[in-house]
């Protein structure tokens, strides 16, 4: 079904400027260096970050670290999980987004530089950022933060890497967090496969589509069953308890492919007894917000960083 009539014009020339790239294993290399290259383009961000290197499963891990204050004391502070479908993006590249909202903020956000499938399948990447997260609580005070007041972002893969994150924190037993803000969260494995529960015929035609979610998803996998209690940490939305989680923000676009796992999980963890808050964008397709200037895009930005000061007590 041709869906471009319903998307919002101000998304049209995103629709027009993205490259159509077919996924597979062959081509990956070459799209992860036309990725990169693409936001070298951006400009620099707001604030400069500072790589710093700490101790993951697979080895060091680099976490950048957006500081607007150095110095300064008990503060609220985010971890920010890049997306890329689970193959592609990186911490070192897609700067903008944590750095402007630790600007935007007046708080500090630290990036995780995850290791990426299929070199590196569940659980590494989660376990990336779970240490990220362990590290970031652990090192609470020499870094001038709250620990009783860290909250947890990320877009598309980086939304469902979050939300893994927090469930691992959760039955870890590990640190608190005291919110999680998806966008536009890639959270179900099944979506756009023959086991995809939504069958939306409306979602999923632009920028991240049903045969490029199988790639992500399926290199992601790699030899795991997802028949285990760790499933959920795979793929949140297989998580059979959603209890106890921290309150949550939810914002994805009404032709997003992710739209329905979105809404169900929401649902769901309404149903759990965890608060939350959810948006939908009329006419917004996946990476919607890539258009800042954009009236939509607009309203998101300031959806989300109106939630993450309000829940965060910035």
């Amino acid at each position: 079904m041709n869906t471009r009539h319903l998307v919002d014009p101000d998304f049209l020339p995103l629709i027009d400027v993205l490259p159509d790239n077919a996924f597979t294993r062959e081509a990956l290399p070459a799209i992860r260096i036309e990725s990169e290259g693409r936001f070298a383009f951006v400009g620099a961000p707001p604030i400069a970050p500072e790589v710093k290197v700490i101790e993951g499963e697979g080895g060091p891990l680099e976490v950048y670290w957006y500081d607007p204050a150095p110095g300064a004391k008990d503060r609220p502070a985010l971890l920010h999980v890049h997306g890329g479908g689970m193959v592609i993006g990186s911490a070192r590249s897609m700067q903008q987004a944590p750095s402007g909202m630790a600007a935007a903020l007046g708080i500090p956000v630290a990036s995780v530089e995850y290791r990426l499938a299929p070199e590196h399948p569940f659980p590494a990447p989660q376990q990336d950022c779970y240490a990220a997260l362990t590290w970031l609580a652990a090192s609470a005070g020499e870094l001038g933060i709250d620990s009783a007041r860290i909250g947890i972002t990320g877009e598309s893969a980086g939304g469902g890497l979050a939300a893994a994150t927090a469930l691992m924190a959760r039955d870890l037993g590990g640190p608190a967090l005291a919110a999680q803000f998806l966008t536009y969260p890639m959270l179900d494995h099944r979506t756009g496969s023959e086991a995809c529960p939504y069958g939306n015929p409306v979602t999923g035609e632009f920028v991240w589509t049903r045969a490029h979610n199988r790639f992500g998803w399926e290199c992601l996998r790699g030899e795991y069953a997802a028949d285990d209690p760790r499933k959920g940490w795979f793929s949140p939305s297989l998580a059979e308890d959603l209890a106890g989680l921290p309150p949550t923000w939810i914002g994805t676009g009404s032709l997003d492919l992710f739209l329905d796992e979105d809404l169900d999980y929401a649902r769901r963890l309404v149903k759990a007894g965890v608060p939350v808050e959810l948006h939908s964008y009329p006419g917004a397709i996946h990476a919607f917000n890539a258009m800042a200037e954009a009236a939509t895009a607009k309203a998101f930005t300031r959806d989300l960083l109106g939630a993450m000061a309000r829940m965060l007590r910035v």
